[in-house]
């Protein structure tokens, strides 16, 4: 039976998110990749627990991550029945719909039916009665927004959930849906974009519109899909996520030039006592973002991005020096 590290909360810092009364711990663990039925329990159970003993209190899932689909959320809850059940509520946990989960009409995008049926789903695999934050995954180009952020007030409303979120979202389309869920009487909790030192895009314009309106941002693929660690600074090993069939990184995505920018990263990231990984999340947590989310495969994997929380200061040279290592060759 799990016993809980009594300094769990020891060093892991805690930022609120947006202007709620929610504290999320700065890494959140997320159960993307690593928690289908192609990994044994034992290694998923030993992630989650290692996670709650150093301070991660924020696991995010959503319906469709496995392999296959839904397989993550039986997981999760296989793992809190292994005695992680008893600290229910110290942990956040989220889940998001939108994505295809069954055949016909209603198995994805963002009606009220999907949405709704999924979150049941979603609460039967896990063996919960709610879930802390429950996010439209994407938009529905289909969809009046009025109805999806409906469906997420009503989730609230029946608490089965918290808080309401999006990911995904364009900037415009995240200040209405903050709009609707305002006036419904369920505020907008988070925005969860893509954000990472290869990926800069939120910084254009959805940032300063989640600090507008007083939303959290939580960003998921900090590590640009492990692009950003020391797997790729001699280009592909064998064994990689760009050396196989992964539809989110191919070889063709490591070219020569982001191999030298990995290296020039790498070189600022030793200088500062970190591994690239811990720099590029240092680095995203340098701004007003909540939280980073980071899958791992391993302990020792989740603990080389826990350490990045011991160096989130970054001065004007070094920052100087990440945008230069950044710049394409001329």
């Amino acid at each position: 039976m799990y016993l809980a590290n009594p300094d769990r909360y020891a060093t892991m810092p805690y930022r609120r998110a947006g202007r709620s009364g929610l504290k999320l711990p700065a890494v959140s663990l997320g159960l993307w990749h690593n928690f289908g039925t192609d990994r044994d329990l034992d290694t998923q159970r030993a992630l989650v627990t290692h996670a709650f003993d150093h301070g991660v209190t924020h696991f995010d899932l959503a319906d469709n991550y496995g392999p296959p689909p839904g397989a993550a959320e039986t997981a999760f809850g296989r793992v809190l029945d292994g005695g992680l059940r008893a600290h229910r509520d110290e942990m956040v946990v989220s889940t998001k719909a939108g994505y295809l989960m069954w055949p016909g009409p209603y198995g994805e995008w963002g009606s009220r039916k999907h949405l709704l049926a999924s979150l049941d789903r979603s609460l039967r695999r896990m063996g919960l009665e709610y879930v802390d934050v429950f996010y439209s995954h994407r938009p529905d180009p289909g969809t009046p927004l009025e109805e999806t952020m409906g469906a997420l007030a009503t989730a609230v409303r029946q608490g089965k959930a918290l808080y309401a979120g999006v990911s995904n979202y364009p900037p415009e389309q995240t200040r209405e849906a903050a709009r609707i869920l305002r006036d419904l009487g369920t505020p907008l909790l988070l925005h969860q974009p893509r954000y990472s030192l290869l990926d800069r895009a939120p910084e254009e314009e959805l940032f300063d519109t989640l600090d507008e309106l007083g939303v959290g941002a939580i960003v998921y693929s900090p590590l640009a899909q492990g692009l950003l660690t020391d797997r790729y600074l001699d280009g592909i090993p064998p064994g990689s996520r760009a050396a196989g069939a992964s539809p989110f990184l191919t070889s063709a995505d490591v070219t020569p030039e982001l191999v030298a920018r990995l290296r020039a990263l790498n070189d600022v990231a030793v200088k500062r006592g970190q591994t690239l990984a811990q720099l590029a999340l240092a680095w995203v947590l340098r701004s007003t973002v909540t939280s980073v989310i980071v899958g791992a495969s391993s302990t020792a994997q989740l603990d080389d991005s826990l350490a990045a929380t011991r160096n989130l200061t970054f001065t004007e040279e070094e920052l100087a020096l990440v945008d230069a290592a950044l710049e394409p060759a001329s």
